[in-house]
């Protein structure tokens, strides 16, 4: 029988490349505790306590996140929340704009103004009538070859709906410290590594206090897995159709060129 510690090693290992999985146990642990203590506390007695100061390396058939049953996802999403509550890799909080603060005030995507690598104010006004896909970036990450699908998918989708489908790329920080460059180096990195030709914008927070007002609203309005709202890694993915409105939420684990079905569905819909 899996202990519960066998069963969030196997997610973690599943889910995350080994070069960001590190980073997941040092949120993981410090919550473990926490939580523990809170249950001893409480008197409420755990049937496996996760013991997982002793991880063993990823087994051949690892346990994907998202699709294991709720038992599972306990240990590792309840956890996963308190430790990105508590703890944040990003040195500073990065600028947003002047984008409505009040979200019950923003009616759609065309309600908001987050900076371009410059740092100046961009109205997604100004992409009214289009299909835009959202992603949360980062130079540093297992997910970043991601960057050249993200291109491909772009590059073949231009071909036959030209300017009306955008890609947004907003680099973030706040997952193990994998953006640290500025806007320049974000920008040349891209360009010389992937040949990026979609539009990348500036430095971005998606977590927390300091998160963009856009990135606020789009979890709200599409939460991720089980309701949770939060961002979970670097190369989540959302895509916002014709009138406005966020259609689908996609997770980090999940490749550019699987959005291509979705995206056309968006696109062939006429804009009102």
């Amino acid at each position: 029988m899996q202990t519960a510690a066998t069963r969030v090693s196997r997610t973690v290992s599943g889910v995350f490349p080994m070069r960001d999985a590190r980073y997941v146990w040092a949120l993981l642990l410090p919550a473990a505790a926490a939580t523990a203590g809170a249950f001893k506390t409480s008197g409420t007695a755990l049937s496996s306590p996760p013991a997982l100061a002793s991880t063993a390396a990823a087994p051949s058939s690892p346990i994907c996140l998202f699709s294991c049953s709720p038992q599972n996802l306990f240990s590792v999403h309840n956890l996963c929340t308190l430790g990105n509550q508590a703890r944040s890799f990003s040195s500073q909080p990065t600028r947003t704009s002047s984008s409505p603060s009040n979200m019950a005030s923003a009616a759609s995507f065309y309600d908001f103004k987050p900076l371009d690598k410059g740092g100046k104010e961009m109205p997604m006004s100004d992409l009214k009538g289009k299909v835009v896909l959202a992603v949360n970036t980062a130079s540093k990450c297992g997910f970043t070859p991601q960057y050249g699908g993200l291109e491909k998918l772009y590059n073949s989708l231009k071909e036959k709906h030209g300017d009306d489908f955008v890609i947004l790329g907003f680099p973030c920080n706040q997952f193990g410290g994998q953006e640290p460059g500025s806007n320049d180096d974000i920008q040349e990195f891209c360009q010389l590594n992937y040949g990026v030709s979609f539009t990348i914008m500036g430095k971005t927070d998606v977590n927390g206090e300091t998160a963009a007002p856009l990135w606020q609203w789009l979890k709200e309005e599409k939460p991720g897995i089980m309701g949770l709202k939060r961002i979970k890694w670097n190369f989540e993915k959302f895509l916002i159709g014709r009138d406005g409105q966020v259609k689908g939420r996609w997770a980090s684990t999940t490749k550019p060129e699987a959005l291509e079905k979705p995206i056309l569905e968006e696109l062939e819909k006429k804009s009102e």
